[in-house]
């Protein structure tokens, strides 16, 4: 009997689902573990194919009648910061960005808890509980951090105030933005936009190509954002397309 060394990937494909993005529609996903030494080279070349990370896998849709999801990347050294961006830019500029280990904290979980209440009530992650949360944060074997956005200090006796996390893998050809999530209160600062647009800011300091944002989804306003950072290419039947507007 022929065996399979426990360095090489097993891919599974899932039951179909109903899909989170467009209704009426049905979803299956395939799937493969990112455990072992392998785990970062094999962690890179998924992601430049189109697959995306949640804890220990990855995985990419495998719908049988449907090519919506598509998946983005930012390209950095080409992008243009447009008069809406620079406002955005302009408006958070008090805030702090730090690059930290992937290590969850009470004051983490307890963002996390204000943005799902406000933000994704009917969400497959509302119920996450805080080891749920711990996790996600620390469930991973390739090279992950958190970048922490803070509020200064109003008061010296007061310490910086936590307003957005971001989840992030660094690549060799990249960034990979995996999970966000920010102060749900504080909707006036565009927060989301912010922290990708800080993200493009790190990938192209570093001398690095892309910014990964997952899956643009035609027809769904959840995913309409990501069509908003030109030029871009998205992944297509047989190579990465730019896209200009």
């Amino acid at each position: 009997m022929t065996e399979q060394p426990r360095d090489t990937p097993q891919f599974f494909l899932t039951a179909p689902s109903p899909c989170p993005y467009l209704p009426g529609r049905q979803e299956r996903k395939v799937f493969t573990h990112l455990v072992g030494r392998r785990a970062v080279q094999l962690n890179e070349i998924l992601t430049q194919g189109g697959f995306r990370r949640s804890q220990s896998i990855a995985y990419r849709p495998a719908c049988e009648h449907c090519r919506a999801c598509v998946s983005v990347r930012v390209l950095v050294r080409d992008f243009v910061e447009t008069r809406g961006f620079r406002r955005i830019l302009a408006a958070n500029a008090d805030l702090s960005a730090r690059m930290i280990p992937a290590q969850p904290t009470a004051e983490q979980y307890g963002l996390f808890r204000r943005y799902l209440h406000r933000r994704h009530t009917d969400g497959g992650m509302a119920d996450m509980s805080v080891l749920d949360y711990a996790a996600m944060i620390e469930d991973t074997h390739v090279e992950t951090r958190l970048v922490e956005y803070r509020r200064p200090r109003r008061r010296p006796d007061e310490t910086s105030e936590l307003v957005g996390i971001a989840l992030t893998d660094l690549l060799s050809d990249g960034l990979s933005m995996v999970y966000s999530f920010y102060d749900p209160d504080l909707s006036e600062r565009s927060l989301g936009t912010f922290m990708i647009l800080d993200h493009i800011r790190k990938t192209r300091a570093s001398g690095l190509p892309h910014l990964y944002l997952g899956y643009w989804v035609e027809g769904s306003r959840k995913m309409d954002y990501k069509a908003r950072f030109l030029p871009q290419e998205r992944l297509g039947m047989i190579a990465w397309e730019r896209v200009e507007r």
